[in-house]
């Protein structure tokens, strides 16, 4: 799924059910499990795995992908290299890219369902945010739109973190959907509401501009900015 939101100059790899989730983990990768529940640990091992199978694509070699704990548990990427991953239930998938081709990348994929009851107000989705989904709804009901503003917004928060290195709040991007949805899913824009560029050293454009698709049960969303 992931691969179809994407450019080429981004290299992916995605796993389906349980395909890798008992890949080998790293030593440097095993602290950041070491007291996790089993679940927990399969996803993180399947991420890993698709991530450095996504590296070799891109010509790297395989590589540890710790977590960096002084940055809020970011992966930390070989020199020259910035990368996504995401793990839902029955879905794992990680996306890389060269640095100097690709300036921000997130990925995000959610089960394909409804938000439970109350998480839409607990995000702090705006007036404007609300008003849209309620409109999207009425024309699109078997879309889950508010399950895609989540996701979508999870895929800003991880393009924007590594210029930033700070947490983004859902209620300092405003995200909107760009007209109705198509076979292959449809766009999204977000801005994010917080004084300063966008990405680190003004470079990039003034907001993100994403795609989505909802197939086989699963909800995907995708950033990413070219170097140009």
């Amino acid at each position: 799924m992931i691969e179809h939101l994407l450019p080429p100059a981004v290299r992916t790899r995605a796993a389906y059910g349980d395909e890798l989730d008992h890949a080998p983990l790293y030593p440097e990768e095993e602290p950041a499990v070491a007291r996790a529940v089993p679940k927990r640990r399969a996803e993180h091992a399947a991420g890993r795995a698709c991530a450095r199978e996504a590296l070799a694509a891109l010509g790297e070699k395989p590589v540890a992908i710790p977590r960096d704990n002084a940055d809020r548990g970011a992966p930390v990427w070989p020199k020259g290299v910035i990368g996504s991953i995401t793990h839902c239930d029955g879905y794992r998938a990680a996306a890389v890219a060269r640095s100097a081709q690709i300036l921000a990348l997130g990925i995000d994929a959610e089960p394909d369902g409804p938000l439970p009851e109350g998480v839409l107000g607990a995000i702090h989705s705006t007036d404007r945010e609300r008003a849209a989904l309620a409109e999207l709804t009425a024309a699109e009901p078997a879309i889950h739109w508010d399950r895609l503003l989540f996701s979508a917004k999870e895929s800003v928060y991880k393009a924007w973190h590594p210029h930033h290195h700070r947490m983004l709040g859902f209620e300092e991007c405003e995200l909107l959907f760009d007209g109705p949805a198509s076979a292959n899913g449809g766009s999204y824009t977000a801005r994010v509401l917080l004084p300063g560029p966008l990405l680190s050293g003004g470079a990039g454009p003034e907001v993100f501009t994403g795609r989505w698709i909802a197939r086989g049960g699963l909800v995907a969303t995708a950033i990413a900015v070219p170097a140009e």
